[in-house]
């Protein structure tokens, strides 16, 4: 078991990576990556517009005031809505410049969903057993975050939210951009690594994070090199997407820190996101839950 678990066969990458093959000129990647930075400029305002449309003058003022800090629901739903921007603007360019279609960059869908639904399981019976093993508890004990009744009725359309947002990166950083550098070149150290350096990049916040933005960015890369062995086992962005989305619900809708983002959480922690020594103390943590999920998920995928 351990020897099929720790094997890279990267055989159906090969055939994931077989649909950007035609037009797999670097040129073209620069290209779509500007056009798609281009596209989510010009969009982005117009989700604001047509909130502007649809919302009361007061609603719609609470929800622009707070959107610097996430601390509403409301806004936090309206953020993660809005990566579905990104499937868009790379759709557009898949399409447009890459003359290949959108659905190219999951891989086979049935077998994207089958292997995502067990990698979930896989996932959620970790996060059972964690649950249930020693210690008990948290020191120090968490904040009450969102009401039980109130958190409930944000859930099903926070879900939907959150695997729009996770997908969109995936299909941005292990789709587009680690199909089109494989296309063109055949060793790992550069379609896993380069994406997933972008991907920890796209997290630097110093405002956010304070002294940690860096070690922030490191854990993100770390979690794209994670990504990007799961889809290159795989042949699809399905375990990638499920493992990304089973994070950010934890993070985001069970248990945030304070402050910023945590809008949607059922339970906070006693600290923000700008707690250094706070935040040093849990990564580490963190880090060992997200090496045991990715094994997990590994070995969800023998199936």
């Amino acid at each position: 078991m351990l020897k099929t678990i720790f094997t890279f066969d990267y055989t159906a990458h090969d055939r994931f990576v077989t649909p950007a093959r035609e037009k797999a000129q670097l040129w073209r990647l620069f290209v779509g990556l500007i056009a798609t930075a281009g596209i989510l400029m010009i969009c982005s305002p117009l989700i604001w517009q047509f909130l502007y449309h649809v919302m009361s003058d007061e609603g719609y003022r609470a929800l622009y005031e707070d959107f610097e800090t996430l601390l509403l629901p409301q806004s936090v739903l309206v953020l993660l809505f809005s990566f579905g921007m990104i499937w868009i603007a790379v759709a557009a360019v898949v399409i447009g410049l890459h003359r290949r279609r959108p659905e190219t960059l999951i891989g086979p869908p049935t077998i994207a969903f089958l292997q995502a639904k067990f990698v979930i399981v896989a996932l959620l019976l970790v996060m059972g057993a964690l649950m249930a093993l020693p210690p008990y508890g948290h020191d120090p004990a968490l904040l009450d975050g969102l009401a039980f009744a109130q958190w409930l009725t944000f859930l099903l359309p926070a879900l939907i939210a959150v695997l729009i947002q996770t997908s969109a990166e995936e299909v941005l950083f292990r789709g587009y951009i680690q199909q089109q550098l494989a296309a063109r070149f055949a060793h790992p150290a550069v379609w896993m690594v380069i994406p997933s350096v972008l991907f920890g990049l796209a997290h630097y916040s110093p405002g956010t994070y304070g002294g940690n933005a860096w070690l922030v960015v490191i854990w993100a890369s770390v979690f794209g090199m994670i990504a990007a062995d799961l889809t290159a086992r795989s042949g699809t962005l399905g375990p990638a997407i499920a493992v990304h989305f089973v994070t950010n619900v934890s993070a985001l809708l069970l248990i945030a820190p304070q402050g910023e983002m945590s809008g949607l959480a059922l339970y906070q922690y006693p600290f923000t996101a700008n707690d250094e020594a706070a935040i040093r103390a849990f990564l580490p943590i963190d880090f060992a839950v997200m090496i045991v999920c990715w094994l997990a998920a590994r070995l969800a995928l023998r199936r």
